[in-house]
């Protein structure tokens, strides 16, 4: 445990060393046969995935994590080694990530459940949704579409085999949460607005878009693509646009910072994707021009779109 973790598991709470930071707090849940299926993947994997789709929370306000508590819905059927294993998977990146697991609960239910609870912290200013402002260019780290692909290989709607399969499955795994680009995004100024991409490029844009009153233009060409989603979807952008769980950051700067130089400050690489424009209408522009594109993302009340 590290300084700030006065107490940690073995007591009716934990407690906390106080901070003069602004505080963060999420929380993220993780659910047999929604969110996964024990047969996709090792239990050290989940264990990984269901802390790292909170710290990807953490990344896209610019904060770094702290500690967590984790809560289990157990269903019959599994095992002490099972839980085990879910752990080391869980304490391995929390390692990485410094965070402390500082207590938890168990439960029990008729499906598997993890949950996790996250603080953070954030020495500076925190980026958020509301500050996109029209002029703005929309960019992302990294490739999307990858984990959308990946899972509707698991559950046999797309096929791919070799490398290409397990690059893409991988993906949809085991995400890896842009701590390090958040935290360097939150030291350009002005400030940018972000979010992590967890729902969707469109459905989480929106949530920008919606918290800061403006609407977008989208070149959907320059939507950076692996060559693995590439080798299964051909020119189909639809995954990549609705697709969820990549975990990279979306965000919006003022003019005048090149790709390249936001590749080289974030460490990952950087594609300008799009303008904040003013209005709310979103506009999805393909090599033909406009294109009203119907592309949902996840919608946890209503199931995928």
């Amino acid at each position: 445990m590290s300084r700030r973790t006065v107490l940690g598991p073995g007591d009716d709470c934990a407690i906390l060393a106080p901070s003069r930071s602004a505080q963060l707090f999420t929380i993220d849940s993780m659910v047999e046969d929604v969110h996964f299926r024990l047969g996709w993947g090792p239990p050290e994997k989940l264990g990984a995935k269901s802390l790292a789709v909170n710290l990807s929370d953490v990344a896209a306000m610019g904060g770094r994590p702290g500690a967590c508590v984790v809560n289990l819905a157990v269903r019959p059927g599994l095992g002490l080694g099972f839980f085990d294993r879910l752990y080391t998977g869980m304490r391995a990146l929390a390692r990485e990530a410094k965070v402390d697991i500082v207590g938890g609960n168990v439960t029990r239910a008729d499906k598997l459940a993890i949950t996790v609870a996250l603080l953070g912290e954030a020495s500076g200013a925190v980026m958020r949704r509301d500050t996109a402002r029209p002029g703005d260019e929309i960019f992302v780290t990294g490739t999307l579409g990858d984990s959308a692909v990946g899972l509707r290989i698991l559950v046999g709607k797309l096929k791919a085999a070799g490398k290409t399969r397990k690059v893409l499955v991988e993906r949809h795994l085991n995400p890896t949460a842009r701590l390090a680009a958040g935290l360097a995004l939150a030291r350009l100024r002005p400030h940018p607005a972000a979010i992590d991409i967890s729902d969707g490029l469109l459905q989480d844009l929106g949530h920008i878009l919606e918290r800061s009153r403006v609407g977008a233009e989208i070149d959907a060409a320059s939507v950076p693509v692996s060559a693995e989603y590439r080798a299964v979807m051909g020119d189909d952008l639809s995954l990549a646009l609705g697709g969820g769980e990549d975990y990279e950051l979306l965000f919006c700067l003022r003019p005048g910072r090149s790709e390249t130089e936001l590749a080289r400050r974030l460490r990952v690489p950087v594609r300008r994707i799009g303008t904040i424009v003013r209005g709310r209408r979103t506009v999805v522009r393909d090599s033909r021009g406009e294109a009203a594109l119907q592309v949902g993302g996840w919608d946890q009340l209503r199931g995928r779109l």
